[in-house]
């Protein structure tokens, strides 16, 4: 499916002047990209975002919050059943509650390893409900592993002020 629409990441300031780099995810990965793939994990709704960034019962820490306009495909949409069952993927395939100790294990977590079969069939991202704390079924995520200034996979970082001015181009 071809996705195109405006979406929101909350993030560590840390990375504020690089919001399009995907290179947090990188360096500790995250439950759908292991350690070593870049990843740009963005929410479609702002609240999502922020939820997804602060895990319930941790303390607000400052973030930062972009809003990007995104015209990418394919991606996969983890929301449509024919899709899944195509793919054999399960629900356990994508909330894999227990991903993060997996992975520290050293052991590769299903979500990971759904990542790693997207990545290789061509896919620029994943379409998924949000697992965070607290989340709705109407919460839902876009994980991004392919992205750049064109199609097919079109990200446009937002800041017409130029406030992230320092690292809002892509290399």
């Amino acid at each position: 499916m071809r996705f195109q629409g405006r979406v929101y990441r909350a993030h560590n300031p840390q990375w504020s002047w690089t919001p399009l780099s995907g290179e947090g995810a990188r360096c500790h990965g995250g439950r759908f990209n292991r350690r070593g793939i870049p990843a740009l994990y963005t929410s479609l709704n702002p609240w999502t975002a922020i939820r997804e960034a602060v895990p319930l019962g941790r303390r607000l820490q400052p973030l930062t919050l972009c809003a990007y306009e995104v015209d990418t495909e394919p991606v996969f949409n983890a929301q449509n059943e024919y899709q899944r069952a195509a793919l054999g993927v399960s629900d356990a395939d994508l909330s894999c509650p227990c991903w993060e100790a997996e992975m520290l294990e050293g052991a590769v977590p299903s979500s990971q390893a759904l990542a790693d079969r997207l990545i290789a069939a061509g896919h620029t991202g994943l379409l998924v409900r949000s697992f965070a704390a607290g989340a709705g079924v109407d919460d839902i995520n876009l994980v991004l592993w392919k992205w750049g200034v064109s199609r097919p996979s079109l990200v446009v970082l937002i800041d017409d002020e130029r406030r992230l001015a320092r690292g809002s181009q892509l290399t």
